[in-house]
């Protein structure tokens, strides 16, 4: 609470505080606006074009009156959009797919994390690595990524390892949204079995949208659900990966970070005001975009900050390693699927 004779300048010194954040964060917003307007324009992913716009103005992060703001951009921003990103999520919705699709999201979870670190050792990948390309290829893509690696500590490689995950699930993502649709129509499913096996699988939540909708209005509306009940695994996994974290980064710098993240608590705020049904449709619709655009503008400051030279060099490893993990989810819930099918 402010008292109202401090209220002045306290106003005063948040405007101080904000004054140098704001050349940076319209660069952002104005990169996520151009990548936006190119996605709706030629269909080409918002992500992917926000991450090489970002990329291309590289130098406006490393010095200059923008650097602040987009720093700010690359790491609060994109915790805000991950935070209201739990509007979108509720009870209902995942109950309303039963448990034996429940169970094979879960499982396509947990094993997709489990199978990329065990791999990333025989590849001499390290774990941190691991969990972060994994996350993002059994949650959601280019979110999950970001949201993963605010919680991971830190290191020379983290903004580079990001930014390859980021393009890497992008690209996959892409490439899934056509070629999933038509090894569904190959294998014979009907439009709920290729919607439920795409949202399961695809990445990003543009391209299941873009994959389901091709194939029907029906297999359209079941892949984006089943893409959202994916999306509300993000929060328990940050949490977990957290705290697992949350020891050795104290024994390295003595400072031990919170056991759920702020934009965690966000997150399962908002997605608990949902599922009691306390957040109206147009409010709900508000802060799903509102998240879409913190996320781009976020992703625009991440390129923006990260020098391409860098993730050239992560060699094929890396590439391997994100591969992997998307051709081994997809057998996982092919093989699901046609479990729950004949059950």
């Amino acid at each position: 609470m402010i008292p109202g004779n401090n209220l002045p300048a306290f106003l005063q010194s948040l405007g101080e505080r904000i004054k140098p954040l704001w050349p940076g964060i319209l660069v952002a917003a104005l990169v996520a606006l151009a990548a936006q307007f190119v996605a709706e324009h030629y269909g080409a992913p918002a992500m992917l074009m926000a991450l090489l716009f970002g990329i291309a103005l590289n130098f406006l992060g490393e010095s200059g009156q923008a650097a602040p703001g987009i720093a700010f951009g690359a790491r609060t921003v994109l915790r805000f959009g991950v935070a209201i990103l739990g509007a979108r999520i509720s009870v209902e919705m995942l109950m309303s797919l039963g448990w034996g699709m429940i169970g094979l999201l879960v499982l396509g979870t947990v094993a997709t994390i489990i199978f990329g670190v065990v791999l990333a050792r025989f590849i001499g990948q390290g774990p941190r690595f691991a969990i972060l390309t994994a996350g993002a290829v059994a949650i959601c893509g280019a979110s999950a990524a970001m949201a993963i690696a605010a919680v991971l500590p830190k290191d020379e490689k983290s903004e580079r390892n990001l930014l390859f995950t980021v393009l890497g699930v992008t690209v996959l993502s892409t490439v899934a949204m056509i070629v999933y649709p038509i090894l569904t129509n190959f294998l014979g499913f009907d439009d709920v079995t290729a919607g439920a096996f795409i949202g399961a699988t695809v990445h990003d939540v543009a391209q299941v949208v873009g994959a389901g909708f091709s194939i029907s209005d029906t297999a359209g509306e079941t892949s984006t659900l089943v893409k959202l009940i994916r999306v509300s695994f993000l929060a328990p996994v940050v949490v977990i990966i957290a705290l697992v974290w949350r020891q050795s980064e104290a024994e390295t710098d003595g400072h031990r970070p919170p056991i759920i993240p702020g934009f965690v608590l966000g997150f399962l705020a908002l997605a608990t005001l949902n599922s009691f049904g306390l957040i109206p449709p147009a409010i709900g619709g508000f802060l799903a975009a509102l998240s879409s655009w913190a996320l781009l503008t976020a992703i625009a400051a991440v390129g923006m900050k990260t020098d391409l030279k860098n993730v050239l060099q992560v060699g094929t490893g890396p590439i391997v390693l994100i591969f992997a993990e998307t051709l081994f989810l997809a057998a996982l819930v092919l093989a699901g699927i046609s479990f729950l099918e004949l059950s």
